[in-house]
């Protein structure tokens, strides 16, 4: 919890009050990972307490510590590392350079989304991304394909780079799961900092979701990217189909050859296509899952 909280960042307990020891044991480890006690409170009728703790933004404090345990991570830790690595019991110094992520606070909901801070490369080239993404919406996604938004709310840009397929729809009453392939660049921080959400994933395995979780699907050239590293495309789709709700939508951006037979798997799904479009060996293809059961 410490690792993945921002430095100034909150942590909010929320619990009864039944085991003395259990609360000590509690007050003893936050003390020791110098997390500072901001609020603390209890409801007289529900014997719920809530506790609002704040983790330290600099680490000064770490080295006043009487006991050095938990220890600092070895400098040569890497914090973002975070797929299929094991928990270890050590602080990762927080980070002081105006070029390392977290030492500024995000600008203000929306504001953060389209304010990019100075451990960003690349800034122009993630604003561009931005204007690119929003045009695509409002020029094709939001009229050009049928779909009525109003019944959208559960939304999966399946490989979302920087969050800016998100970051188009935000005046939209819809919430975007932005998955990070793990093969892929790894730029979660990005999405995070831009105040959306996001996960890794590897696409040639099953996604933690439950059956029809999703309304709408969007992969912009994943499958091409994922053709060398996964046995075959139609493994992919059926785990778009069983994540995807009857009548939901999937939006397919990619090389016209990888698409053709995407369209055929998708046809013996008992899918709906509703547009298809190419230029330049480049297409998109837009189908709707429909209630046909084997």
């Amino acid at each position: 919890m410490n690792r993945i909280l921002r430095p100034g960042g909150y942590f909010i307990l929320s619990t009864k009050h039944n085991s003395i020891e259990a609360e000590e044991a509690l007050s003893t480890l936050t003390t020791s990972i110098c997390w500072n006690i901001m609020a603390d409170k209890t409801d007289e009728v529900s014997d719920i307490g809530v506790k609002i703790y704040q983790k330290p933004e600099t680490n000064d404090i770490y080295e006043l510590r009487r006991k050095k345990v938990p220890p600092l991570c070895k400098e040569n830790d890497n914090p973002d590392a975070a797929w299929h690595i094991t928990l270890k019991s050590c602080l990762h110094a927080i980070p002081e350079a105006i070029e390392q992520r977290g030492t500024e606070w995000p600008a203000e909901w929306p504001k953060r989304l389209h304010t990019y801070s100075e451990w960003m490369n690349n800034r122009d080239k993630l604003a561009a991304e931005s204007e690119h993404w929003k045009a695509i919406m409002s020029n094709s996604y939001l009229i050009g394909m049928g779909i009525d938004w109003s019944t959208i709310r559960n939304v999966m840009d399946m490989k979302a780079i920087n969050g800016g397929f998100a970051a188009a729809l935000s005046d939209k009453n819809v919430w975007v799961m932005n998955v990070v392939p793990v093969h892929a660049p790894d730029t979660l921080p990005v999405i995070f900092e831009r105040g959306l959400v996001g996960i890794y994933h590897d696409w040639c395995e099953s996604f933690g979701t439950y059956p029809r979780s999703y309304d709408l699907l969007h992969a912009d050239h994943l499958f091409s990217r994922l053709k060398n590293r996964c046995n075959q495309a139609i493994v992919i789709v059926v785990e778009m189909d069983r994540i995807l709700r009857p009548g939901g939508w999937a939006i397919i951006r990619d090389k016209v050859e990888i698409l053709n037979p995407l369209e055929e798997i998708l046809r013996s799904l008992h899918w709906e296509i509703r547009m298809t479009f190419a230029q330049d060996k480049e297409g998109i293809l837009c189908a709707q899952k429909t209630s046909w059961r084997p």
